[in-house]
């Protein structure tokens, strides 16, 4: 019996160190309180752990760049470079984004994705330019889904758009996509598996934090995504309510095997090891995660 029980707790942990391999990281100004000691020994128990990729949600939203190419994000992400961590950079968020995909009809959205698209080629080049962090892939911040991207003409042009996008980079494109509910599962997948095919690494939240889905669907939708899409785990529920500036607690994401799907964790502030960030935070209270 003992050493059944040892072998499920190794088991336990391998899969745990499994899901955290990549973590996201979302910055928020307030982190720039932490200091540089405090940053050193986030990235040092990130990569004991097992961490291999921090996927940097954005490196501008909106009006911020956080310090710039001297600034504390760039100088903890030196750090992490130095605990051999690799970097997937997220690039250039619009702090209206959801509202305005909420308002604009088939071809609006088509033009305001270009421009987005635009800004965050602009962010990527400055950040090869004056940031020079070795960089592993390149994030895009501007997060799909199944209701805004109901309509398949919006899926086509989306398609094209983002192609033409990871031509340009010179590392691959990552981008996320989470489901409300509106696409059935194997048409999502088949969505999901073409941006793929386009040259974007697509990562599929599960839905487990926002709990906007029930499990049984979020299972369904997650169960048809072909081996090309990442699975991400979220490591949070959300406490705030609808109309709510959004608010979460730490929880432990969903350990069970992804199977032939790569896997990652949102996000490093709700994990134990980045629990000084999330700290820093609570002294802020106007300082909120944006998530979707």
């Amino acid at each position: 019996m003992a050493r059944w029980m040892l072998f499920f707790y190794l088991l336990l942990g391998a899969t745990l160190a499994r899901a955290d391999e990549r973590v996201f990281y979302q910055p928020l100004n307030v982190d720039a309180g932490l200091t540089q000691a405090q940053w050193q020994k986030v990235w040092q128990d990130i990569a004991r752990q097992g961490t291999r990729t921090v996927i940097v949600q954005w490196t501008a939203y909106g009006d911020s760049d956080f310090g710039g190419a001297n600034g504390w994000l760039a100088n903890s992400l030196k750090l992490a470079r130095q605990q051999g961590l690799q970097l997937v950079l997220g690039l250039s968020m619009d702090p209206a984004y959801y509202k305005r995909i909420d308002e604009l009809d088939s071809a609006g959205l088509g033009a305001y994705w270009q421009a987005q698209l635009g800004q965050s080629l602009a962010q990527q080049q400055k950040l090869r330019q004056e940031w020079k962090l070795p960089v592993s892939g390149w994030y895009l911040p501007l997060e799909l889904d199944d209701l805004h991207f109901l309509a398949a003409d919006r899926r086509a042009t989306l398609q094209r758009q983002l192609k033409d996008f990871a031509a340009k980079l010179d590392a691959p494109l990552h981008v996320s996509a989470f489901s409300a509910g509106k696409l059935a599962p194997t048409v999502n997948a088949q969505w999901l598996g073409d941006l793929t095919a386009a040259g974007a690494q697509v990562w599929w939240q599960d839905g487990a934090g926002t709990g906007r889905l029930p499990v049984l669907v979020r299972n369904g939708y997650a169960s048809a995504l072909p081996c090309s899409v990442g699975i991400v785990r979220e490591a949070f529920r959300q406490v705030s309510r609808e109309g709510e500036a959004f608010r979460a607690e730490p929880a432990t994401p969903d350990a069970t095997s992804t199977g032939c799907h790569q896997s990652a964790v949102f996000s490093l502030r709700y994990r134990p090891w980045g629990q000084v960030i999330l700290d820093n935070q609570r002294k802020h209270p106007g300082s909120n995660v944006q998530n979707h």
